[in-house]
């Protein structure tokens, strides 16, 4: 109809949702210091709280990536000994994690300050501001691997900087204010590489209309 305006996402905008995935694959070479800052730039455009930029990223080159893996492996393997965690799967995990790192063609650390937020005087609106922020991290987050995705690129995220945030900011030398929550691994798709199949939506089992 002329003149009608329609609300639904673009046959684009959904292709491009419904065909971003968790890409493990990665080849070289390793993205281009253009490539990297064109994928932040469209990070940092994610909604956030009172109109603050509560995200920073950090490229962590090839020398950088053997001491940050060493960290975070020593504070990932106390918490899993306390755990109770078998030793055979606490080696398997930890390798798992050091190839990740180590191996990424590029890799990016995510993090959160909490420049601009509230500071409420009692812990529970505290903790929903940093909710917030947190919130806001992962559109963030998202903007970037979809941006990666509909670049041709392969990129998956970690969340295990979330897990030792002291450890990446002591290995890395990040500035004290920063709160590390993920860490990106991007680089060309692998042709031998198939990800994982991506069971259809269960809107019905995640949808209530009251």
């Amino acid at each position: 109809m002329t003149g009608a305006h329609s609300t639904a996402p673009s046959s684009a905008l959904h292709q491009a949702i419904r065909g971003r995935r968790s890409l493990r694959g990665l080849a070289g070479p390793p993205l281009t210091r253009e490539e990297v800052e064109a994928l932040v730039a469209l990070a940092l455009t994610a909604p956030a709280p009172h109109h603050t930029r509560p995200w920073r990223f950090a490229h962590v080159g090839p020398s950088a990536r053997a001491g940050l893996a060493r960290a975070m492996g020593e504070a990932w393997q106390a918490d899993m000994q306390r755990d109770g965690v078998d030793p055979g799967q606490r080696a398997r995990a930890l390798e798992r994690s050091r190839r990740q790192l180590e191996e990424a063609p590029t890799l990016l650390i995510g993090a959160l300050v909490g420049e601009g937020l509230r500071a409420w005087p009692d812990e529970r609106r505290l903790r929903s501001e940093w909710m917030m922020a947190a919130h806001s991290f992962g559109a963030a987050l998202e903007n970037l691997l979809l941006a990666a995705s509909t670049s041709g690129l392969a990129a998956f995220w970690i969340s295990a900087p979330l897990f030792a945030p002291g450890a990446v900011c002591e290995s890395l030398s990040l500035p004290g204010d920063w709160v590390p929550q993920a860490a990106v691994a991007l680089g060309r798709p692998r042709s031998d590489y198939r990800p994982f199949d991506r069971p259809a939506p269960d809107v019905a089992g995640s949808l209530l209309w009251r």
